[in-house]
C-alpha cells in the first residue's frame, strides 16, 4: 500500500478545500467525534465535494453523469464519492491494520452519517430508494484488498468484482430510473465488466504493489508464472491470456446492455456513455499489444467523444426498437 503522510484534519478542510485530497483519510476516525457531528449538522449537504471527487478520480464516470438531470447527477456523485473513499482507505492507508479500522469507521457511517460525504450519500439513498445492503457488501469487498490478492478461479475473481463494483451497479440503478428488479443482474454485469477492465488496465501497477488479480488457474492454463507477472516479466502466452480476458469483459458489457431498457431515458443515455467510454480502455490495451507494464492504457477525452455517435445509435435502437 502507498503510505499516507501529513496530519490534515479532513473535516476542517471541507469548507475551504474544494479539491479532493485523499490524505485526509488518515484521520477519518475524527468524523465520529461530537464536534464533527455538530459541524456537519449545521452545514448544507456537500454535493460540490462529491462532484469534486468524481471529477478528480472518475473522469469517464463524471462525463457520463452530465447526461442526467441535476438532482440525479448529484446523487450519482455522492454514491461514487462514498465508494471512492472506501477504495482509497484500502489503497492509501499506511498498513492493513489502520485500513481495517478506518473501514470499520466508514462502514458505520452508513447507519449514522456525520461525514459530509456519508451525509450526502444518505440523502441520495433516501431520495431514490437506494438499498444499503450493496454498500455494506462493497465494504466487505474492499477488505479483500487488505490481504494477499490472489484468486484461484474466475468464479472467485467474479465474486470479488461483484463486491467492489457489481454493488455499485445495484446502488446506481434506482438513481438511473430502474423500476424492474429483473434488470438488476445486468447492473451487476456492468459493474463486473468495468472492474475487470480496471484489472486489465492496472496489471502492471498492481504487480508493483504485489497484487495479482488474474485467476491463477487461467494463468497456469496459458503457461504464465504468477511470480514472473509480479516481477513485470510475464512468460508463457501472456498476451493470449489478456486477449482472453478482454473478450470476457466485452461479453459482460454485452450482457449488461440487456438491462438498459429498464432505465429512464436519461439513465439509458448515461449508462451507454459510461460503458462505451470504459470499454474503449479495452481497445487501448489491444492497441498497445497487451503491454500493460510500460504504461497504463489511457483514453483521451477526444477519443471518448468520438464514440458518442455510436452511443447515440445504440440509444435510438434501445429506446425505439421498432424505428
Amino acid at each position: 500500500m502507498r503510505p499516507m503522510t501529513g496530519t490534515v484534519d479532513f473535516m476542517a478542510t471541507v469548507p475551504t478545500q474544494p479539491d479532493w485530497n485523499a490524505r485526509g483519510h488518515q484521520v477519518l476516525a475524527q468524523v465520529e467525534s461530537p464536534a464533527a457531528s455538530d459541524r456537519v449538522a449545521g452545514d448544507a449537504i456537500a454535493w460540490s465535494l462529491c462532484a469534486a471527487i468524481a471529477r478528480s478520480h472518475g473522469r469517464s464516470f463524471f462525463l457520463a453523469s452530465h447526461c442526467l438531470p441535476p438532482a440525479r447527477r448529484r446523487a450519482i456523485h455522492a454514491t461514487y464519492a462514498y465508494c471512492r473513499i472506501a477504495d482509497d482507505i484500502a489503497d492509501l492507508s499506511a498498513d492493513a491494520t489502520s485500513a481495517a479500522l478506518a473501514l470499520d469507521v466508514w462502514g458505520r457511517q452508513l447507519a449514522a452519517p456525520t461525514h459530509p460525504i456519508a451525509v450526502a450519500f444518505a440523502a441520495a439513498r433516501a431520495q431514490y430508494g437506494v438499498p444499503v445492503a450493496p454498500a455494506r457488501d462493497l465494504i466487505t469487498g474492499v477488505r479483500m484488498d487488505l490481504g494477499l490478492c490472489r484468486f484461484a478461479t474466475w468464479d472467485e475473481l467474479r465474486r470479488y468484482c461483484y463486491h467492489v463494483a457489481g454493488t455499485v451497479g445495484l446502488m446506481v440503478a434506482p438513481i438511473l430510473g430502474c423500476q424492474d428488479e429483473a434488470a438488476l443482474p445486468h447492473a451487476v454485469d456492468l459493474g463486473i465488466a468495468m472492474q475487470l477492465t480496471n484489472i486489465l488496465r492496472d496489471v502492471g501497477e498492481d504487480a508493483r504493489r504485489r497484487r495479482l488479480y488474474l485467476p491463477l488457474d487461467e494463468l497456469a492454463a496459458f503457461g504464465c508464472d504468477p511470480e514472473a507477472v509480479l516481477c513485470g516479466r510475464p512468460n508463457g502466452r501472456f498476451r493470449e491470456l489478456l486477449a482472453f480476458q478482454v473478450d470476457r469483459a466485452r461479453d459482460l458489457y454485452v450482457q449488461a446492455r440487456r438491462g438498459i431498457p429498464a432505465l429512464s431515458s436519461a439513465g439509458r443515455l448515461t449508462t451507454l456513455v459510461a460503458s462505451e467510454f470504459y470499454a474503449t480502455i479495452l481497445t487501448a490495451i489491444e492497441e498497445r499489444d497487451y503491454d500493460v507494464f510500460a504504461a497504463r492504457a489511457y483514453v483521451p477525452n477526444g477519443r471518448k467523444l468520438a464514440a458518442l455517435p455510436s452511443v447515440a445509435s445504440a440509444f435510438v435502437r434501445i429506446t425505439w426498437p421498432w424505428a
